[in-house]
């Protein structure tokens, strides 16, 4: 069981990492160098339902198994706590940027390009600023849960 346990949270844990690293360095960049702003930032917005769910279900594997994993530790439960803790936290946030963020970014959308709304700018501007401080959190505490696992996970 522990041993399921194991591979579980590091294929949600690497699923994850890997899932916010190649989106936020490789796609979108990409995207947006390749299509004009207002088309690429449709192509994204379409993206950004499969990614946070994605985020949702690695997020609550992470969790639980690491739940799991410090209920059997021998030795580094600390560890355990620590990462159950940033996994929690990590979960949070992407549940936050995808529940509460992204459908409202979504429907200001349509209103960017109508000069006769400056404020749906100004909101959306500041929501994709909070979307991506949490998905700067979110990769920094992986960053830190991987070192985490490592330290906790050595024979």
């Amino acid at each position: 069981m522990l041993g399921f346990a194991k591979w579980l949270y590091l294929a949600a844990l690497a699923v994850w990492l890997g899932s916010i690293v190649f989106f936020s360095f490789f796609v979108a960049p990409t995207v947006f160098r390749t299509l004009p702003t207002d088309e690429a930032g449709r192509v994204v917005g379409t993206i950004f339902p499969n990614y946070y769910r994605l985020g949702y279900i690695c997020g609550l594997l992470l969790l639980l198994t690491s739940l799991v994993l410090w209920r059997g530790a021998s030795t580094a439960a600390a560890g355990w706590v620590a990462t159950s803790a940033l996994a929690a936290v990590m979960l949070l946030l992407t549940l936050y940027a995808g529940l509460v963020i992204q459908p409202r970014a979504h429907a200001l959308r349509a209103q960017l390009s109508d000069p006769a709304a400056p404020a749906a700018k100004e909101e959306f501007d500041a929501l994709h600023r909070r979307a991506v401080q949490a998905n700067a959190a979110g990769l920094i505490g992986g960053l830190i849960v991987t070192g985490l696992t490592a330290a906790s996970l050595r024979p």
